[in-house]
Order: structure tokens, then sequence, then C-alpha cells
């Protein structure tokens, strides 16, 4: 039996491959095919928008997947969030056009829409995230209480609030504002899309990131528990050396138990005498941000310093305390 596993479409395309690259997968006829092979027998990938994964994951269809959390959110889908992956990072903002210079906040927003005497019109294709957000506010619980904003979509109608009114977006949302809508929900990665677009954000309502999730049910069979666990450790071993240095030092011996209180690694720094007396070689891995407060200390103390950058970092002891799994 294999296991399921669903990868996005989109946005979150290229740097899912990226990153299944970093961690050993090789997917071949993604670019044709829906059914990419990979080089593990064990798993079935199939390619589906990262809108549809968390509910083909909680319901069953696919084991485990990857895809935004901020659709994680929007869907509400039961899934087991196993690892944030830290790339494709966006936050869903709220945006009007620049033109509005007034308009800096929802608050501003929806009195303007109220000082005209019409509804509020926002799209987006966060229907859920956005009227949920909205009624968390303030200056919206003043004026309308716990009534929830009305959402449309071409086949339904939901909300009682007409003067808030959520049209779900089926792309080039940009577009919508001033003339469709007053404002837009939407992802934003760098806002160059919003500025050429004439859209200003005055709200982030969440901050977005590729997640690793997985089926309930499938985490309790054993056989598919242990194969999630190997794809976990993979997938972590990539978000970990992402933010790793792998460095090899020699250093004289009067000078190792100088440098090795100021050297930090994941457990010990691992030591071994060279085949000159006296000489030393220290071999450990540090976080990358601490290699540049580092060097003043590496360059009085050691010599021959070679710096790698490792393709993974595997915390298996780690992963299995947070499973719950025995060692």
């Amino acid at each position: 039996m294999k296991l399921k596993f669903a990868l996005p479409k989109g946005s979150l395309e290229k740097a899912t491959y990226r990153f299944l690259e970093e961690a050993g997968y090789q997917l071949k006829g993604q670019e044709r095919s829906y059914r990419p092979s990979i080089n593990d027998p064990d798993l079935e990938v199939k390619i589906l928008r990262p809108q549809e994964i968390p509910r083909f994951v909680e319901e069953g269809y696919q084991d485990v997947g990857i895809t935004g959390l901020d659709w994680v959110i929007e869907t509400g889908a039961n899934v087991e969030m196993l690892q944030d992956l830290e790339y494709g990072m966006v936050k869903i903002v709220l945006a009007v056009s620049k033109d509005w210079e007034n308009i800096n906040s929802f608050e501003s927003l929806l009195k303007k829409s109220m000082e005209e005497k019409r509804p509020l019109k926002i799209c987006t294709e966060y229907l859920n995230i956005t009227s949920r957000w909205i009624r968390q506010q303030n200056v919206y619980r003043e004026f309308y209480g716990n009534s929830e904003p009305q959402i449309i979509t071409p086949w339904l109608k939901r909300g009682t609030n007409e003067k808030v009114k959520i049209y779900l977006s089926f792309g080039a949302t940009e577009a919508k504002p001033p003339e469709t809508a007053d404002a837009i929900i939407d992802a934003m990665s760098t806002g160059i899309t919003l500025k050429e677009n004439n859209l200003k954000p005055i709200e982030t309502l969440l901050t977005s990131t590729a997640w690793f999730i997985a089926n309930k049910t499938a985490l309790k069979d054993p056989v598919k528990r242990e194969k999630i666990l190997d794809i976990l450790s993979l997938l972590k071993g990539v978000v970990e050396a992402r933010k790793k240095l792998h460095i090899f030092v020699n250093v004289r011996k009067e000078n190792l138990e100088k440098l090795i209180p100021l050297l930090p690694a994941l457990r010990r720094p691992t030591i071994s005498p060279l085949s000159e007396e006296g000489w030393y070689a220290i071999n450990t891995v540090i976080d990358e941000e601490v290699f540049i407060k580092i060097l003043p200390v590496l360059r009085r103390y050691a010599q021959g310093l070679v710096v790698h950058k490792p393709r993974q970092i595997l915390p298996l002891d780690e992963i299995a305390d947070n499973m719950g799994d025995e060692r």
C-alpha cells in the first residue's frame, strides 16, 4: 500500500519542488502530469490546488500533503499539523486604493462606507478568514454586534448583515478596487503586485507559510505512521539545514580550551587529534546567524577554517519525542 502524498500547484509549486529535492526526493513528469513519479516506491504523488489539499487530507483521500497554513485555517480542516516548512511566506492583507489617502485602517474603511450610506464591499478568496476577522474588530462589533457579514458566491448567500458584503473572488482580485469593490483581502509576498495595481495594504490578518500536514487516521495506522515519520524526518532536516552551517577548523592544543566554550554546537563539537603533534580538528554545526558573530573568535584561535552548507540535519530524537514514539 502506497502513502498518498498531495503537493501544491500554483504559487507554492516551484518552491515545493526545490524543497523536496533538498530532502532527497526526485520528481519526474510534473511539468506534464498531475501524477508525477517519485524516487520512493512507497509514495504516490498527486498535484492539487493548495486550497483543496487540507480537505482531501482530512477526508483521507490523501494521507499527507503540503499546503499553506492560510488554507488550513480557511477550510477549518481537522488535520495533524506536523511541520512548518518555513517557505512560501505570505501575509494575508486588507488592501485599498492608494488614492484613498485617508483610509489606513479597517475602522476608517468601514466608517467611510457608513458615511456614504452604502454597503462595504470586499472581494477575496478567503471568505471564512475574512468574515471571522471582521467580526473580531471592535469597530464592527460597536455598530453591528455579533451579526455575520453577508458572504456572496455564485451559488450561495450567507450572513445577515447586508451592510458589509464579502464577495468570492475567482482570481484577478487586485483588479477589483475601487470600481467593483472597496477593498480586497489577498495574499501578499513582496507587495509588488499590489503596488502595480495602485493598491496599498492597510491591515494584516495573518501570516502563512507552507506546512506538512497529515490525516489523523493515517497516523494511527502503524505502517503509514512509520512512512509519515520518514517523510517528516527528511523535511524537518531541510528546515534545520537551511538555518545552519557545518564548520571544520584546525586549532593548536594551547588554543583548544579557549575556543571550545565559545563555539556553539548541536550537542557538543567533535574534537579529533591531527597527525601533527599538538594540533586538533573541530567539527561542529552552528546557527548561520551566529557565524558572523563568532568569526573574530575563529580568526584569533583557529587555523584552516572550512565552511559547508549542510543539505539536511535530521533531529531524529526530537521527532521521536514529539510524536511519542519509542526509541
